[in-house]
């Protein structure tokens, strides 16, 4: 079979376990839901073993250590994996939700009711756990999922894949709501950006490339963040030593994610009294660090950052400082070179927090709190199927309610239209 037909033929499974799911209850996505965790933590072991093929091959590559750590499962990923999974099912069932309700003069009622998408076909890089994720959220929302991970986790995804389907299959579902297009040949995705009319919306997760590559080539809607230029802002009225654990976390606790600190923007008032201990800090932890030339009058023995560094997203321990004459400055660098994902200011100032929160144009505006928490589980909303940028439909985390779209329900009496 050639991969044209491949892909049709994997797509079509999915579209029939779309309708499969479309007609489930929230009982039996539920119960589904549950299965799936716990066939995760039962084969644990198995996964990783998988995974360590993975592993084995990405270090042959030479990739860097932040997509390594990407791609690693170990127990306590897997647990989180099947948590999220939990947590989804703990969660209301958005399906059939009558978001509003309305009388027309003759007596005729109007309404908007919460449905599936359909088929929704994931492309994604690297991390393992996305498979899971995906899957969860897609099947909680009525949603069959077509995924197409990276050639570096195929043994991963794979092994991840026949767990929840087995699951899936167990509950009394359809297989096709969990369908894997496990080749690694680009002509896979290019052939599944086709297949407009059977799969319904489009999510790429991974680097900028991909995710142009997807936009540029789909016929069928796609949702999508490009990348993750995330700030952090210290304001001359912040707590510093609040601010400085702040930065440390967002910038080194997982570096290799969309949501870490790339760019840390300090208020000039402070700047001489906070910079010298932060900077250590980061240097003692492995951080390279770049700075603007009034950084480098501060901390002379780091690069200085160029202009387009400020557009880079490092998914790695490298951070550019800037230092800058006061909030206003700080929210013109956020809006030239952020990538409207995530952004935060560290004050006391009431009145900038409010203002910061209002002005800042990104999906995930902060106060006083990492970047890092920009994430659908933290969010409280189970796991997340991604970060949207984009303005239409979704925006920021992805998780249930943003997998479904609504149809207009209309209850009357006899009325004819005159």
């Amino acid at each position: 079979m050639d991969i044209k037909a491949f892909v049709l033929e994997k797509a079509l499974d999915a579209k029939k376990g779309a309708r499969a799911l479309g007609k489930a209850s929230s009982v039996e996505k539920n119960t589904a839901l549950i299965k799936m965790a716990e066939a995760l933590r039962q084969k644990a072991s198995e996964l990783m073993e998988e995974n360590k093929k993975d592993i084995a091959y990405a270090e042959e590559k030479g990739l860097s250590k932040a997509l390594i750590d990407r791609l690693t499962l170990n127990e306590k990923r897997i647990n989180e994996m099947a948590q999220g999974l939990e947590e989804i099912a703990a969660l209301p069932d958005p399906v059939g939700e009558i978001t509003k309700i309305w009388q027309r003069p003759n007596g005729m009622r109007v309404g908007r009711m919460r449905v599936p998408i359909g088929v929704i076909g994931i492309i994604y890089e690297s991390r393992p756990n996305v498979t899971a994720d995906a899957t969860g959220l897609c099947l909680k929302a009525g949603n069959a999922v077509l995924l197409r991970g990276g050639s570096e986790a195929i043994n991963s995804n794979k092994a991840i894949v026949n767990i929840l389907r087995e699951a899936v299959k167990a509950a009394g579902l359809h297989e096709g709501a969990v369908t894997f297009i496990d080749i690694p040949d680009r002509e896979a995705i290019m052939e599944m950006l086709k297949l407009e009319g059977i799969v319904d919306l489009i999510i790429p997760r991974g680097g900028e490339g991909l995710i142009r590559a997807v936009t540029e080539n789909s016929r069928i809607p796609v949702l999508k963040h490009y990348k993750g230029v995330c700030h952090v802002f210290v304001d001359r009225d912040a707590d510093l030593i609040m601010a400085e654990e702040i930065c440390f976390n967002a910038k080194v606790q997982r570096p290799g994610t969309c949501n870490a600190m790339e760019t840390m923007l300090i208020d000039e008032p402070i700047a001489e009294g906070f910079l010298p201990k932060m900077l250590k800090r980061f240097e003692e932890t492995g951080v390279e660090l770049r700075g603007c030339k009034k950084t480098l009058a501060i901390y002379p023995d780091i690069n200085e950052v160029k202009e387009e560094d400020f557009y880079k997203e490092y998914l790695d321990l490298i951070l550019n400082v800037k230092v800058v004459a006061d909030m206003d400055e700080a929210m013109e660098h956020i809006a030239k070179y952020g990538s409207a994902h995530t952004d935060t200011i560290v004050t006391k100032d009431y009145a900038k927090a409010m203002r910061f929160l209002r002005e800042v144009d990104s999906s995930s505006v902060m106060v006083n709190v990492s970047t890092r928490f920009s994430d659908g589980f933290q969010y409280g909303l189970g796991a997340e199927i991604g970060i949207a940028t984009d303005k239409i439909h979704a925006r920021g985390p992805m998780g249930l309610e943003e997998l479904t779209c609504t149809k207009f329900i209309v209850m009357g009496d006899g009325q004819l239209r005159e």
